[in-house]
């Protein structure tokens, strides 16, 4: 087992969110990297100088710290100083802190590449944990005891880690990569982007869904498809509102909104605002790479049935 400490805001949120994803096996709510010892909630709330932390140990076998942090920076706005959702304040700062100096090699090249993404300096501490005091018994598993309680995380985001179609958390990098080939996995885990014009989908409209890659969540109907000329496959919206996650991308020099699975949090492309009108105005432009097609007379058969009734007459 290997441990990390989160600090993203709100412990209440953040332990829920991170509580929900295979190979997590324990979290702790507490109060990390301050000046002085055993603060207490009011203190902390005072800027006793303690950033409102979540312990997490998982299996690094089931889960890898870079996943982790994957999903990490979905809920978290990462250029933001003290202040995650509408909390503000020195206890509600970002941080990732370790224990193991060995992990500090792989906590950096999320953070480069999250700062690629979005080009902007991260306003996310990258430290050793100093000190780590569990908070008051009331604070934990805040949110399974209080359902209705407040949370600055989106009620959707606890979800994502529920029943995956397939059992790809448990495979490893090459494995991956074997299963699913070179160019889908250099799309899905390091956003690349296949040449346009040469993905199996792009000049395609045969009738059925197109699922991650990945996991097999489906992802778009070919009722939403059309052809936009850019060279990918276009969407006008997702076959459910849960589908995908969205990222601010400011890589390249260009402002966009990348798209990304929200089961297996693959990357998939990206979403525009110059689509048809009368579908809503958005174009969501995916690398085929990304997506397997499962055509209409083969739904029932590989479990997708109840997406039949989209192509009833």
């Amino acid at each position: 087992m290997q441990s990390i400490y989160l600090a993203g805001g709100c412990f209440w949120g953040m332990q829920k969110f991170i509580d929900q994803f295979a190979g997590v096996t324990e979290t702790q709510t507490g109060y990390a990297n301050g000046p002085t010892e055993n603060p207490s909630y009011r203190e902390v709330c005072s800027d006793s100088g303690h950033a409102e932390t979540v312990r997490v140990v998982f299996d690094e076998t089931v889960i890898s710290l870079r996943d982790i942090l994957d999903y990490y920076f979905m809920v978290i706005d990462p250029l933001s100083v003290n202040r995650q959702g509408g909390d503000s304040g020195i206890q509600y700062r970002t941080g990732v802190y370790y224990t193991d100096p060995s992990m500090r090699p792989v906590i950096e090249e999320v953070f480069r590449r999250v700062e690629t993404e979005l080009g902007s300096p991260l306003a996310v501490e990258l430290a050793p944990l100093e000190n780590f005091y569990p908070a008051e018994e009331y604070h934990q598993k805040y949110l399974d005891k209080n359902p209705s309680g407040y949370c600055h995380i989106p009620k959707k985001y606890f979800s994502l880690g529920k029943a995956p179609e397939f059992d790809f958390i448990s495979e490893s990098e090459a494995e991956l990569r074997e299963r699913i080939g070179d160019m889908a996995f250099e799309v899905t885990k390091r956003g690349a982007t296949e040449p346009p014009c040469s993905g199996k989908y792009d000049d395609f409209f045969e009738e059925g869904i197109y699922v991650d890659v990945i996991s097999g969540q489906a992802l778009f109907s070919s009722l939403d498809k059309f052809d936009s000329g850019c060279g990918w496959p276009a969407f006008s919206k997702p076959v459910s509102e849960n589908a995908l996650m969205e990222r601010s991308d400011r890589s390249f020099g260009m402002v966009r909104t990348e798209v990304r699975s929200s089961r297996s949090n693959a990357h998939l492309g990206h979403v525009f605002s110059d689509g048809p009108a009368e579908t809503g105005g958005l174009r969501y432009c995916i690398n085929s790479a990304a997506l397997r097609f499962i055509p209409v007379s083969d739904l029932e058969r590989e479990g997708y049935g109840e997406f039949l009734k989209l192509f009833e007459c």
